[in-house]
């Protein structure tokens, strides 16, 4: 039998993930601290960013995020955060959970959020955009930075997608005021599940850690540098969000294999779109950046999307659709986002991660073409 081939499939260099993990069983330490407060340090000198908190998820991380820019910028229940229908739901529902309103831009052919619909979406309450690097791509992200700051907007980047994405030699976060990433299993940077919000203020890194620590105002680790101290003030009704040492010790080994990772996820990426684009009016969903993509995905926009998914499907690939149009859900249907519905039945993300050989990609390419451009038959020559 033929083996599968997963759309997404975790690659991790084991025997030192071990050897951290086991670090920290052997010190006995394996909640916040310790090896979260190693990655913290290595992560913000990777990405060029002053303070970043290690979180158990990019989901969480975008709430928490929001939470404290209510508490520190003066924002009411209801007001507006500009965002996107072309992502995972939890995008949206971090809003929602902060009491904030999503109110969805919609998206360009490159499915990021372009800059106009930004534009057009802005009204009297919108408070700050939320742009989604689809795939690690960086769109129209410096025009919105500088509409963002001319009209005084907070802009926060989701990088769920965006690890070590880069535009002209600079890390997307560059280009946010705040960005959150995710440390997920199938990301780029993989853990069993966590995250990091950056930030350019020690304050607000400092709220935020409070925040996602139940609100305590120092956290379990700290308080036991120098003899354990028992006593700590509870100044807000936060969050266990924290992320733990045992997701650190992982992103710490993980980080180190990152841009490799990613230059291999570019090169797969780039043998796709070499040997399907136009191929029977398949377009390939190219980035801006796509020299130096992160290629969190590689995918295409489908003249019969479902039947390409249900052949490949049939022939043990894996197939994904980033995304159903957020619109599509009851507590976002009064949302407009024509051109996100319309691409939401045209997309199919093909299979892109570390564990596929070369005969694998072969395969998926000709696993594609035979069902968008099957060789003719032969008609037997008459006798």
């Amino acid at each position: 039998m033929t083996r599968p081939i997963q759309l997404f499939a975790p690659s991790f260099d084991v025997d030192r993930c071990l050897a951290e993990i086991r670090d920290c069983l052997e010190r006995g330490w394996t909640g916040i601290g310790f090896k979260t407060v190693e990655f913290e340090k290595r992560f913000c000198a990777y990405v060029g960013e002053p303070h970043g908190h290690f979180v158990n998820s990019n989901t969480n991380g975008i709430h928490v995020l929001l939470e404290m820019l209510k508490l520190t910028r003066g924002w009411h229940e209801g007001d507006e955060v500009v965002s996107t229908a072309m992502t995972f739901v939890s995008t949206n529902h971090s809003i929602l959970h902060a009491g904030l309103k999503p109110v969805f831009a919609d998206v360009a052919p490159d499915l990021c959020t372009g800059i106009d619909a930004v534009r057009s979406a802005i009204g009297p309450r919108t408070r700050a955009v939320v742009f989604v690097s689809i795939g690690g791509n960086s769109g129209e992200l410096p025009a919105i930075a500088e509409l963002c700051r001319a009209r005084g907007l907070v802009l926060i980047l989701d990088a769920a997608h965006a690890c070590g994405s880069r535009l002209g030699g600079e890390h997307l976060s560059r280009f946010a005021d705040y960005t959150v990433y995710s440390f997920q299993a199938v990301k780029n940077l993989p853990t069993g599940d966590a995250g990091l919000v950056t930030t350019r203020s020690s304050a607000e890194d400092d709220l935020i850690r409070r925040l996602a620590w139940c609100g305590i105002n120092k956290d379990t680790f700290s308080r036991s540098q120098d003899g354990y101290k028992w006593l700590y003030s509870v100044d807000h009704v936060g969050y266990k969000y924290n992320g733990n040492a045992l997701m650190g010790a992982i992103a710490l080994v993980e980080l180190e294999r990152l841009d490799a990772g990613n230059a291999r996820r570019r090169a797969i990426a780039e043998r796709y779109r070499a040997a399907l684009d136009g191929v029977a009016g398949l377009r390939y969903i190219a980035h801006v950046n796509e020299s130096e993509s992160s290629r969190h995905l590689v995918q295409f926009e489908c003249p019969e999307r479902d039947k390409l998914n249900l052949y490949l499907d049939g022939v043990g690939i894996g197939t994904g659709v980033h995304y159903r149009s957020n619109s599509r859900y009851p507590m976002y249907a009064d949302q407009s986002t024509p051109r996100a519905d319309h691409m939401d039945g045209r997309i199919l993300s093909l299979p892109l991660h570390l564990r596929l050989s070369e005969e694998d990609i072969d395969r998926v390419i000709a696993s594609v073409r035979a069902c968008v451009a099957p060789a003719p038959r032969r008609v037997a020559a008459a006798a």
